[in-house]
């Protein structure tokens, strides 16, 4: 049978996504980088999946070659360390085209409008707008929101994050410069912590990222902390994604 991310637990779909067999129905003709629909099987279990394979990656200018797919890994690590749940099960994996991120497919809500989602002011969203600012994302552009019919919305597409540079570009401005709501400050200091040189989640992004890249992390949540207020954009970089959808 075919499961949902609403029928699979979350060490349910990860266990599914490392160990299934991976069989390709098609590509997403939009993206940039080789993005492959798979099936992914194990043990009678079969659900939808994304498959990125390094092998199929964009040369970028100011990401290094063949580490898009770590960082969208790195992403859901983040995500998964704050308890919002913003960033779908996803793994780092040998497939058919060789190693590559795969990530739980999404069915999402397709009678929610996009452009009036990504200008509300819906609480998946704000804290979307800190998850985007720890991990520097360069391109939350509105078709990278993925709406449920319960209301959560989960973010995708994270293979330009982790910069050392400032390069945070978003549509998710509306709280630009306001105060951070006490749960965000509360689990901005639970990844400080977990961050720590023995932290759990220090481990596993040293294994995905560069040294300076991991270290840049924890600056930006140590200024998160300090202002306590959402970031705003600055000149030196182009503050929405182009196109934003």
């Amino acid at each position: 049978m075919t499961e949902s991310i609403g029928q699979i637990d979350l060490e349910g779909a990860l266990a599914l996504l490392r160990a299934g067999e991976l069989e390709v129905e098609g590509r997403l003709i939009d993206a940039s980088n080789a993005t492959l629909f798979c099936t992914v099987t194990c043990d009678g279990v079969t659900a939808a999946c994304v498959y990125k394979p390094v092998a199929g990656e964009r040369p970028l200018w100011d990401f290094p070659d063949g580490t898009l797919a770590a960082r969208e890994v790195a992403a859901f690590e983040v995500s998964s360390a704050t308890g919002w749940d913003i960033v779908p099960p996803t793994v780092l994996r040998d497939g058919p085209y060789g190693i590559g991120m795969c990530q739980l497919w999404i069915d999402v809500d397709e009678d929610v409008d996009l452009g009036v989602l990504a200008r509300s002011g819906v609480e998946p969203l704000r804290r979307m707008a800190v998850f985007d600012a720890v991990v520097n994302n360069a391109d939350r552009k509105g078709g990278h929101l993925l709406p449920l019919p319960d209301g959560h919305v989960y973010g995708v597409d994270h293979g330009v994050c982790f910069s050392v540079e400032d390069k945070l570009r978003t549509l998710l401005w509306g709280w630009q410069g306001k105060r951070l709501t006490d749960e965000a400050l509360d689990v901005l200091a639970a990844l400080k912590a977990d961050l720590d040189g023995s932290g759990r989640l220090a481990r596993i992004l040293r294994e995905l990222l560069s040294r300076d890249e991991v270290w840049a992390t924890e600056r930006r949540i140590d200024r998160l902390l300090s202002t306590r207020r959402h970031p705003v954009p600055h000149g030196d970089w182009p503050p929405v994604p182009w196109p934003p959808f």
